[in-house]
């Protein structure tokens, strides 16, 4: 029976199913024992388990991350949350030279049964320092797995999986989405981590999207559908790997794409989208595909200039329109 939470509850109520089930599931990071984490995803957790499995370490997201691999070398199954994806760059050494390489490197002999939490994204006036999305960075590191859930739903079924999983896996968290809520039913079964999920079915073009800029996705639609335009949404899920199939199956009925991500355009996410469609999609599309995405410039701590650096309801609106204006032409 489904059950409405927040999207943070969803993300402890599947640490604590994995922690209970298996005890080489163990958590560290900054303030996930006492205080709960700073998003209140590992809540109740150090009082239930012990600070022998919910550990607190120091301000040093290249060492814990690093004893994280290391865990995973010799059976365990670490979860590693660093407190924002701005400080993940100090642990790239350990995901990426580490992590991603070991199992390669020793043709398989070494499982990485590593999940590595993150949050980003812009929030709200967490300056440039503190806004970054950097997807596009460990999109291009073979052997890593990214995990994007934009729902309660989806952060449960992402993250009991990630857990489960020999590979290594990173699952991006969106600020922005701690606090909303969706109805969640832990007793179905999780369709595969990678499978895109469509929201809205449209007739008129598809709109790609991931993380928050889901929500931000269907609002527009919803205004679009008052202007008589119909679009589809699909919440791609996983951006490493991506559910092409599902993408194309869109476009062959709409013969539209519109991309949208919160990160910036150049040689991101978005572009990798637009790049694997165009080759799959090319004699489908009406007109050439769209990509809406931040301005190129880091982000302002003034709430006004935050809020005109992302992609907005009415941006996805006009950009839209714009795609569908030749519409009844052809």
């Amino acid at each position: 029976m489904a059950e409405e939470m927040f999207y943070w509850q969803a993300l402890n109520r599947a640490l604590y199913q994995q922690m209970e089930a298996d005890d080489s599931v163990f958590l560290l990071g900054e303030d996930v024992g006492l205080y709960g984490g700073s998003y209140r995803v590992s809540e109740g957790l150090y009082a239930r388990f012990g600070e022998w499995r919910v550990r607190d370490t120091p301000i040093s997201e290249g060492s814990f991350t690093g004893l994280g691999v290391g865990a995973a070398l010799l059976g365990s199954r670490p979860v590693v949350e660093i407190m924002t994806i701005n400080f993940a760059l100090l642990a790239l050494d350990a995901i990426i030279n580490m992590a991603t390489k070991i199992p390669f490197m020793s043709g398989g002999q070494f499982p990485m049964p590593l999940v590595v939490r993150t949050p980003g994204g812009v929030a709200k006036q967490l300056a440039a320092q503190h806004s970054q999305r950097l997807e596009q960075t460990l999109m291009n590191v073979p052997g890593l797995r990214i995990a994007v859930p934009a729902t309660p739903q989806d952060a449960w079924w992402q993250l009991n999986q990630a857990i489960r999983s020999d590979e290594p896996i990173i699952v991006l968290e969106h600020e922005l989405l701690y606090f909303s809520k969706g109805e969640v039913d832990t007793q179905v079964e999780a369709p595969p981590m990678h499978r895109a999920r469509v929201h809205r079915q449209g007739a008129d073009l598809t709109i790609v999207t991931y993380s928050r800029m889901l929500q931000v996705s269907l609002q527009a639609a919803e205004q679009l559908s008052a202007q008589g335009i119909e679009a589809t949404v699909i919440d791609l899920r996983s951006l490493r790997p991506i559910d092409w199939d599902s993408c194309v199956q869109s476009i062959e009925q709409t013969h539209r794409l519109l991309v949208v991500e919160e990160d910036s355009s150049f040689a991101g996410a978005g572009a990798e989208i637009i790049a694997g469609l165009s080759e799959r999609c090319f004699y489908l599309l009406d007109e050439p595909p769209k990509r809406l995405a931040a301005r190129e410039l880091p982000i302002a701590y003034n709430g006004t200039l935050e809020a005109m650096s992302i992609p907005r309801p009415a941006d996805i609106v006009a950009a839209a329109t714009d795609l569908c204006q030749t519409k009844d032409a052809i």
